[in-house]
């Protein structure tokens, strides 16, 4: 392969010669070459959508100069002969080259190919070009055999790295402009210069993967350990020449004393890919808020991006079907790294040695329990995968975070129960294998574990790695006998697998027995060996739903009695506790002011079954007590579409105008559905609830006897698919009343096209059943509606002057000017629709019909300029024209101007999470 580079153009010309080796015990007419830089060619390549499924809009509003692709000018076979390619249906990103003649199993063929890499900019996936710092970095970038097995694997790149090459043998030589600094895992064979150009000659055996960087300051340092060249350029400047080339020193004689010698020679270490895949947590703040020592730091970040290029470069395994193998060797070395390096280091560093932080969990517990803790955030919210599915099914937290921990705390669990050094020579047997296979997978490294022991494993390759069944024991009873007990042991989940009994005394393991799985409650003898405390899996190392219940005092009457803990702030969830938290609070509104309280409540950062709140505050404009309460019980459902169903119990109180308050009490039940696929953000929802509001009477609002007190029963549907370049929203709603019933129904479509042009449109439509009140109170708002139920936030309510009254909430009618006629008491339809001229700067237009009781059907329009600077969170409505006539021409202008703000913090966190999640 000859490559000339194009600095200018951010262009690579390759001429390029593939010898195919047909090793197969198929006849090959065809051959498919990966070329994943042709996924950066379009807006609706399998990338892009996998982008736009995560909320990432960069690349989609990307200018064309940003993106990349591949032009193929030539191929031709050893005869010379031209040959035909094409893309394959939903497959851009590969090429199919039509061959002449067919290729009999042991024979070989040649292709000749001409064509030209436009790379991407760096700043959609780290790979491509940097402009700033004059930078290629350079994967998955050129044409190459797809890996074949029972015929050619099909994977197009979705951003996973996991590209299914066939092992080769490369020969490359590379042209650049003098100055111009390569580094790269591939063996320099030697180099020369003329007239401007430094040309350099490469070569590589039996790899399915190179990497390489050009820059024109080099950055990387180089270190040359046990045969082993790693080069490395991790943004660092805290710690010193010495230090770095100790601890790299250190990580690089630990991977080759658990894994074995390093094959390929040399390695590279960038910063791309660990910031690809950082280590998450506090190690990512700025470091003068950082909890951790500089060099320990710059050791773990070395160690994680370390691990996942010798894996990645070293095991001929499927990427994408077989990533769990990858991920648990990684995390359990990173795991079995810190037990032998730093094994008082906790998750959050030094901080924890603050006076008023050493009471919180959070940091208190060891830094390797963050692998079991990130998992259960996703297991507790019915979120996690099975680590054994393809690595593009995961969504993104899944995949870089807890499905990778539970693929490292599985094996550790493996490994202990196992006993023995099993697994740890297993793996060094299995990585060898990798350096004499063409290609290996979990049926390999299931044989050589299997090999080593006489205990069943059949559960941890079926069960841990081949679904996502909740593993969860509990303590049952335990009887005293002299120097035995029997224990009960309850399986919760019915999941069969090994669990460990652990007896505590004083703190000190003094027993320590393994159990095989069983799925009815079983009781067993164990020896007493003067333990205090018995407890299931002490350690942590088996990823279990629930460990509250792993605890049993034998010295005590209350043998399960845990004390309440009230802790300032949240924490993280402690087994030995019932904890309750309390955080410092606010509510604005104008009629009770920036109202501060507390917030208290038992929801740790894992999700419960049963979640209490109340939030007692105090107003401020009033000198009364305000506030809210809920009792919510979660029923997750797993393996249905119906995935949760939520029970909750909430009541609230609030001045709804300066001289009175309103009281609602709300029971509801709301079930809750999903597509199969967790990366479709496509969810459904019926809501059952019953609202019932008493009002004081004030003598700035007119009230009734009628609509003082009310109670509604409320019904809804609704489902929702949404990615950034195509959002649709769906309810309909019943309320039933003794004053009224009510029907309505509302569609909202957003769509974001291939020019940046976007659209929104909203239908909005609502009747009457039946109606016996005089009142406007429970009418259908054109502009603002009344919100009987009280479930907007509204921050003035009641006005209907002044600034509070241009608050605009996107609901029933959906109109930005604010008419003389307001109200529909019979039926009403409307239409709400906008599109952007210029990145965030939108016109919009409503119109819509509606009828009041004795008089006519009426018709109304308005229309503006939007000024969408966060969708839904922070907008300006800009009023033109309208049936009112020509809005800035009526006075008062200001006064008709809508906004809409939103200070909740947990809604804007979706705005962060919704990627992950």
């Amino acid at each position: 392969m000859v490559v000339q580079a194009d600095y200018e153009a951010k262009m690579l010309k390759v001429q390029q010669h593939i010898v195919y080796f047909n090793q197969s015990t198929d006849t090959l007419n065809y051959v498919m070459l990966n070329d994943w830089n042709n996924a950066y060619s379009a807006k609706t390549t399998p990338l892009a959508k996998r982008f736009t499924d995560e909320f990432i809009k960069a690349f989609h509003l990307a200018k064309d100069e940003d993106r990349g692709y591949t032009k193929i000018f030539s191929i031709a076979d050893q005869n010379g002969l031209n040959l035909t390619s094409s893309r394959p249906d939903n497959h851009p990103d590969i090429v199919k080259v039509q061959l002449k003649n067919p290729i009999y199993p042991g024979q070989k063929f040649t292709l000749s190919l001409t064509y030209e890499v436009k790379l991407p900019n760096n700043r959609f996936t780290r790979f491509g070009f940097d402009d700033k710092e004059k930078t290629f970095n350079l994967k998955d970038w050129y044409l190459t055999p797809a890996r074949y097995h029972d015929g050619f694997v099909l994977y197009s790149n979705e951003n996973t790295e996991d590209i299914a090459n066939a092992a080769a043998d490369y020969n490359l030589t590379l042209k650049i402009p003098k100055g111009t600094f390569v580094t790269t895992d591939l063996l320099q064979d030697k180099r020369t210069s003329q007239e401007g150009i430094d040309e350099y000659v490469f070569s590589g055996k039996s790899i399915t993967n190179f990497n390489m960087v050009l820059e024109t300051k080099n950055t990387f340092e180089v270190f040359k350990i046990n045969g082993i060249e790693v080069n490395c350029n991790l943004k660092d400047n805290r710690t010193t020449d010495i230090q770095r080339a100790d601890l790299i020193n250190r990580v690089v004689n630990f991977t080759q004393e658990n894994l074995g010698n390093y094959t390929n020679g040399k390695i590279l270490v960038t910063q791309a890919d660990y910031e690809r895949n950082p280590m998450y947590g506090l190690n990512q703040l700025p470091s003068f808020l950082s909890p951790f020592p500089d060099s320990f730091l710059y050791e773990i970040k070395f160690l994680k991006t370390y691990l996942n290029a010798y894996l990645k470069n070293t095991l001929k395994l499927d990427p994408r079907k077989d990533n769990w193998i990858y991920d648990g060797i990684q995390m359990q070395l990173m795991i079995r790294y810190i037990n032998e390096h730093h094994p008082d280091s906790k998750m959050m560093g030094q901080i924890g040695q603050i006076g008023i932080l050493k009471g919180y969990n959070l940091f208190n517990i060891p830094y390797n329990d963050q692998y079991n803790y990130l998992y259960l955030l996703m297991a507790r919210r019915n979120l996690d995968q099975p680590i054994g599915d393809p690595k593009n099914s995961f969504i993104k937290f899944n995949q870089q975070i807890a499905g990778k921990y539970r693929a490292g705390l599985s094996f550790s669990y493996l490994d202990d129960y196992l006993g023995g050094d099993v697994v740890n020579q297993s793996l060094k047997e299995f990585y060898a294998l990798n350096a004499s296979a063409q290609k290996t997978d979990r049926a390999d490294l299931e044989t050589i574990i299997k090999s080593k022991t006489d205990k069943n494993i059949d559960w941890f390759f079926d069960t841990v790695v081949g679904t996502r069944d909740l593993i969860d024991y509990k303590m049952g009873r335990v009887k005293k006998d002299n120097d035995s007990l029997q224990v009960t042991l309850k399986n919760v989940t019915g999941t069969k697998v090994p669990v460990a009994v652990y007896g505590l005394k004083k703190g000190n393991v003094v027993y320590k027995q393994w159990f095989d799985g069983f799925e009815a409650d079983s009781t067993l003898t164990i020896p007493r060996n003067d333990a205090d405390k018995l407890v299931l899996n002490y350690n942590s190392l088996i990823p279990e739903y629930n460990k509250r219940d792993n605890w049993k005092r034998l010295n005590k009457f209350f043998p399960n009695d845990k004390p309440f803990k009230f802790t300032f702030f949240q924490d993280l969830e402690n087994p030995k506790y019932n904890q309750v938290f309390y955080v410092p609070a606010f509510i604005f509104n104008i009629y009770d002011g920036f109202s501060p309280g507390f917030r208290i409540h038992n929801k740790s950062m894992l999700e419960k079954p049963i979640i209490f709140e109340a939030s007692p505050t105090y107003s401020t404009k009033t000198g009364e007590l305000i506030g809210s309460m809920s009792l919510l019980y979660n029923h997750y459902i797993r393996e249905e579409g119906l995935f949760n169903v939520r029970y909750t119990l909430s009541g609230s109180t609030y001045h709804y105008t300066p001289d009175a308050r309103y009281f609602k009490f709300t029971p509801a039940v709301q079930f809750r559905m999903r597509d199969d696929d967790l990366r479709k953000n496509k969810k459904e929802f019926i809501m059952l609830r019953q609202v019932t509001v008493n009002r004081e009477k004030s003598a700035f609002v007119l009230t009734d006897q009628q609509n003082e007190n009310y109670s509604v029963f409320n019904a809804r549907y609704s489902k929702f698919d949404s990615e950034i370049t195509r959002h649709y929203n769906f309810y309909t709603d019943v309320q039933i009343a003794n004053a009224f019933g009510k029907l309505s129904g509302e569609l909202q479509f957003r769509r974001l096209f291939n020019d940046n042009r976007q659209v929104n449109l909203r239908v909005f439509a609502g009747a009457f059943m039946y109606r016996s009140t005089s009142s406007e109170f429970f009418s259908f708002g054109l502009d603002r509606p009344t919100d009987y139920l009280f479930d907007y936030n509204y921050y003035g309510r009641s006005e209907d002057k002044g600034l509070m009254s241009q608050q605009f909430i996107m609901a029933e009618g959906g109109f930005k000017s604010r008419f003389t006629n307001q109200f529909a008491n019979q039926w009403m339809t409307t239409v709400n629709g906008s599109f952007n001229v210029w990145n965030w700067i939108e016109i919009y237009g409503d119109a819509g019909m509606f009828k009041n009781k004795y008089s006519g059907t009426k018709f109304v329009y308005d229309s503006g300029i939007r000024l969408n600077l966060v969708t839904d969170y922070f907008e300006l409505y800009f009023p033109m024209y309208s049936t009112n006539g020509f809005e800035p021409g009526l006075g008062n202008y200001s006064q008709r101007i809508r906004f809409v703000v939103t200070l909740q913090p947990n809604t804007l966190l979706n705005l962060f999470t919704r990627k992950w999640f």
